[in-house]
């Protein structure tokens, strides 16, 4: 049986990066870094499931609504909050030192897919503008399914539908803590991503990668 490696997007495959995201996009508001984090903690509240932005990434609520609801929430004015959720896929780059572990797996001969939280539009816009998406064999993006890590109910989706077998015949990665502790709940092997060396050398070590 093919090993697979289920890979997380945000932070990982793509740019994360939520303060320069602020920086770029709201300088007018976030005037220094400090203030950047301090308003993407407010924004994101952690991307906790009861969050705004998690019901956006569960497809609950569209962008006017998520624009309303936080603006409400934090006192940036509604046009603001609109310019940051618009910014958003231009700013999710892909990562071509990961882009690279992934094509390593690839030519590996692993069998590649995804799990990411991600409302439906962002997802649509990786898909157009990223080319090697196509190359996964499956994958699961939260909006399109109205799950989302780290509930044991998108594990559970992804374990059956991938036709995974637990342990070292499944390795999952993701940046988040949580994410990669439900994982290891799921019966998979996790490797919590740091960096794409750091990666890279974790899957050495583990025998994924020569």
């Amino acid at each position: 049986m093919r090993r697979t490696v289920i890979f997380d997007f945000g932070a990982v495959l793509f740019r994360w990066q939520p303060v320069q995201l602020f920086l770029d996009t709201l300088p007018e508001h976030a005037v220094n870094a400090q203030v950047a984090s301090v308003l993407a903690a407010q924004v994101f509240q952690s991307f906790t499931p009861d969050s705004d932005w998690s019901r956006f990434d569960l497809g609950l609520v569209d962008e006017p609504t998520l624009a309303t609801r936080i603006a409400q929430r934090t006192g940036l004015p509604t046009d603001a909050v609109a310019r940051l959720i618009d910014a958003v896929p231009a700013h999710l780059q892909a990562q071509a030192d990961t882009v690279a572990v992934f094509h390593a797996l690839k030519a590996a001969g692993h069998r590649l897919v995804y799990l990411s939280n991600m409302p439906r539009g962002y997802a649509s816009h990786l898909e157009r503008h990223n080319p090697f998406i196509a190359e996964f064999d499956d994958g699961i993006f939260s909006g399109r399914v109205g799950l989302m890590k780290p509930w044991p109910a998108i594990y559970e989706l992804a374990h059956h539908r991938f036709g995974l077998s637990s342990g070292p015949q499944a390795l999952f990665i993701d940046d988040h803590p949580g994410n990669v502790e439900a994982g290891l709940t799921q019966g998979w092997d996790a490797i919590r991503f740091t960096s794409a060396q750091a990666l890279r050398d974790a899957l050495v070590h583990k025998g994924w990668l020569g």
